[in-house]
């Protein structure tokens, strides 16, 4: 079924009654079954129902609005997630009050790339004016009949190339774009100028048309680069991660005041924890991170592995930890130690509960020697293995220790701060 079809054709009384009737039946069984019905439009219904349990865990509210029309599956798979949404929109809400010092029902808000209407439908729900902008004619369609169901009746839907439209429009308060990563085969891509719209070559008017600008990226990229391909107007970073997965990277970007001796702040998001680092760009043009008391760079915190004669606990960061690569600063600020500057994992002799990751308690450490590994392996079937800064992958050191994956155990190989490979035994 074309994508178009949604748009243009209206669910008549039949294809409704088969849609809510089925909504939480196997789609792939619907098709094969069929309906019987030839008032029943299926493509349509199918479409429908497939796109209704998509949004039962990715878009809640959207679950419980009735009348929404939804898009191929593809469109649902690619839309952002509520959770990632409502961060967006705290982060706009923060800026218009604590920066600009405006209301946001006073202020215009610009989606150039609205896509499905995710972003733009969380967003720009307090502002008095938010427009939509979209150069693919079926999702406007979609848009326009989504949008006031989702209480965004004054909202404008303009079918237009961004591009075109941010060079006519009027400034306004905040923009947002979302840069599609695909290429013209279908392909994807991740550096910010293979993008469309090319975000790169259109800063200067960016800068020029808002006052505030919220960029998404892919999670792929170096946020470090991106800031640098972006300029020094980006003040803050924003790696969002949902249940321990990065999901997106923004920059926000932001001209009214003078950028000689700014921060620029990076969040670590992670559902709703969130660590926050600080940054000021040196005079060779690099970003130095500042550490929490002395306001100078951070260093790297390395030690020996404690003794199992004591209490000896692990810790791994959360995915937007591990992207950001803060590490000194995380081991300062929670005092634990890194294992080496390359293991990206830390122990401490006591617990931290406030620790923003994964916590273990460490039973045991070992070489690969297996002497020393029998009597740790005896009666153990499976084990959860993590490798990191070590000489084998997960799938070697597997068959090497010859168990399944699961169970309550967790094995993580690392590499120490003096080259020493080892494995350390730990539960949760």
């Amino acid at each position: 079924m074309a994508e178009q079809t949604i748009e243009q054709a209206e669910l008549n009384a039949a294809t409704t009654l088969f849609v809510k009737a089925h909504g939480d039946d196997d789609v792939n069984m619907l098709a094969l079954k069929g309906c019987g019905n030839a008032d029943v439009n299926l493509p349509l219904a199918l479409q429908q129902i497939a796109g209704r349990q998509k949004a039962k865990k990715k878009l809640p509210s959207w679950y419980l609005t009735e009348g929404l029309y939804y898009p191929l599956p593809l469109s649902m798979e690619q839309c952002s997630s509520e959770s990632s949404a409502l961060y967006k929109k705290r982060v706009v809400e923060r800026w218009l009050s604590e920066v600009l010092d405006k209301q946001s029902v006073e202020a215009h808000h610009v989606d150039l790339t609205g896509g499905l209407g995710v972003d733009f439908s969380f967003m720009a729900k307090d502002f008095g004016r938010a427009t939509y902008v979209e150069h693919t004619a079926a999702l406007c369609r979609l848009a326009r009949h989504n949008l006031p169901l989702l209480g965004l009746s004054h909202a404008d839907v303009v079918c237009e190339e961004a591009e075109d439209y941010l060079s006519a429009m009027e400034p306004v308060d905040v923009l947002f774009v979302d840069p599609a990563r695909r290429d013209s085969h279908g392909g994807r891509t991740f550096a910010i100028e293979q993008c469309t719209p090319d975000v790169l070559h259109l800063r200067p008017l960016l800068l020029a048309k808002a006052k505030v600008i919220v960029i998404k990226l892919s999670p792929m990229l170096d946020w470090r680069k991106a800031v640098r391909d972006m300029g020094r107007d980006v003040v803050e970073v924003h790696i969002v991660a949902v249940a321990g997965e990065c999901k997106e990277l923004l920059l926000v970007l932001e001209s009214k005041y003078s950028k000689a001796h700014r921060e620029l702040k990076l969040y670590c998001v992670n559902d709703d924890k969130e660590e926050i680092f600080r940054f000021q760009w040196s005079e060779d043009g690099e970003l130095r991170e500042l550490s929490d008391a002395e306001g100078q760079e951070s260093s790297s915190i390395e030690g020996p592995l404690p003794t199992l004669s004591t209490p000896f606990f692990l810790f791994e960061p959360h995915a937007s930890l591990m992207k950001s690569g803060c590490f000194a600063t995380l081991a300062r600020r929670y005092g634990v130690r890194q294992l080496s500057a390359n293991s990206h994992l830390f122990c401490a002799t006591s617990d931290v509960p406030s620790f923003p990751g994964r916590r273990f308690a460490v039973d045991a450490v070992s070489s690969l020697n297996k002497k020393q590994l029998k009597p740790l392996l005896e009666g153990l079937r499976q084990a959860n293995i993590t490798v990191r800064n070590f000489p084998l992958t997960v799938d070697e050191l597997r068959r090497r220790l010859k168990i399944k994956e699961g169970g309550s155990t967790y094995i993580f190989a690392t590499t120490l701060a003096d080259r020493t490979s080892v494995l350390l035994f730990c539960h949760r």
